[in-house]
């Protein structure tokens, strides 16, 4: 293979060897072991005028053509959540057109669909509980109605209107009342939405790392009372031990889909990896709704197909280096970890340019992209290397980078 050009952040260059990915093959059959989403972005049309503020003109090709490369490899997709960039430029009209389009293709290709449900469509900052009910209840029957599973999104018009735990067991009380299937909730912490800061409990500052405790057992409190309409918790904290204390709480049958984007390794692999797996002591393990499985869905696919197949270390083998790259991708400012998702399709040949909406592929630098691509090459995450190694060496070229 080539060599792979790289940029550090003092403008040095250096070079690598391109490496060819690891063999894996696509499942001949549903993934049986763990449950996984890949939270899925969308690709604008590259001559739309994708800067900030502008609706999102969705180039619809490309964004279905990987959903169903998603679902080639036994995964799921989680669809309009935040790494489709709601709340960062995926306005309204596009999500529920997103919504709609992502089911049909569930159904064409027998692929399982989730997507977020939220009060995003409502304009003014600040609504009262009741209308916040009635936000979230009619994105809801859409979702339903697509049939497609709702994932009960974090509402920033909740996080700014609840005075105490009880304004959110209300909310969420009036809008599961109302589901007809079993939802998935959702904690996003603030390191992915810094406006969602005391989520669950108001007065506790449960801003995803210190305080947490409180806001899970309110968390706890509304699972529990409305358990036959709970599916399954995905908790985006990034913090391992507070999924875990979480998930060994939960009722049975309700499951813990892992949004933590940093320790997704052990927590997936849970007991099954015995004294190797990096997870605090518990029994069981997470199901995965994961934006970084978007990035490295054959790794993800081949990871899970190993423990299929009682092969715990083929498992840490392929998927513990993505860790590593996934922790590059979701580098604080977190929430610009679209960026490198989007980055990496365009690597990896699903879409035509390194476009995103509202601006966003300018949202994080050429050093902090080049770490991704070293990363995405040492994890064998390149589907296409030498496609990969031409798209990145135009880029470097584009910016003045001898390449």
């Amino acid at each position: 293979m080539s060599a792979l050009r790289l940029l550090a952040a003092d403008g040095r260059t250096s070079g690598v060897e391109l490496r060819a990915p690891d063999a894996v093959t696509r499942p001949d059959g549903p993934l049986r072991s763990r449950v996984a989403y890949a939270a899925a972005h969308v690709v604008p049309k590259p001559h739309a005028d994708n800067t900030p503020g502008r609706p999102a003109d969705i180039d619809w090709d490309a964004t279905l053509a990987f959903r169903r490369n998603v679902y080639s490899w036994g995964l799921g997709v989680a669809d309009a959540m935040d790494t489709a960039q709601r709340n960062m430029g995926l306005d309204a009209v596009a999500t529920r057109e997103l919504i709609a389009r992502s089911a049909e293709v569930a159904r064409e290709e027998g692929g399982s669909v989730v997507v977020g449900v939220n009060t995003d469509q409502v304009d003014d900052a600040h609504i009262p509980l009741d209308r916040i009910v009635d936000a979230y209840v009619e994105q809801l029957h859409f979702a339903e109605e697509q049939g497609a599973g709702p994932v009960l999104m974090a509402s920033r018009h909740l996080a700014r209107a609840a005075e105490s735990a009880d304004d959110y067991r209300r909310v969420y009380r009036e809008v599961l009342s109302r589901a007809s299937a079993p939802v998935v909730l959702h904690w996003l912490g603030t390191a992915f939405d810094p406006e969602l800061a005391g989520y669950f409990a108001p007065t506790a500052a449960a801003d995803g790392s210190a305080g947490w405790e409180e806001a899970a057992r309110v968390l706890l409190d509304i699972i529990a009372e409305h358990r036959d309409a709970i599916a399954g918790v995905k908790m985006s904290l990034l913090d391992a031990d507070s999924e875990v204390w979480v998930r060994d709480r939960l009722p049975a049958g309700v499951r813990m889909f892992t949004g933590d984007d940093f320790h997704y390794v052990g927590l997936i692999g849970g007991d099954s990896l015995g004294s190797g797996g990096a997870t605090p002591a518990s029994h069981g393990h997470s199901d995965a709704l994961l934006g970084a499985f978007a990035a490295i869905a054959p790794v993800a696919s081949a990871a899970i197909q190993a423990l299929d197949a009682d092969d715990p270390d083929r498992y840490l083998a392929l998927l513990g280096p993505t860790e590593e790259l996934s922790r590059q991708v979701f580098a604080a400012p977190t929430y610009y970890y679209k960026t490198g998702v989007a980055f990496l399709s365009w690597l990896n040949g699903h879409q035509p340019a390194f476009q995103m909406v509202g601006g966003l592929h300018s949202a994080r630098s050429l050093p902090h992209l080049s770490r991704v691509v070293e990363l995405a090459n040492a994890a064998l995450a390149l589907e296409r290397p030498e496609l990969a190694r031409e798209r990145w060496h135009g880029l470097l070229r584009l910016n003045g980078v001898d390449a």
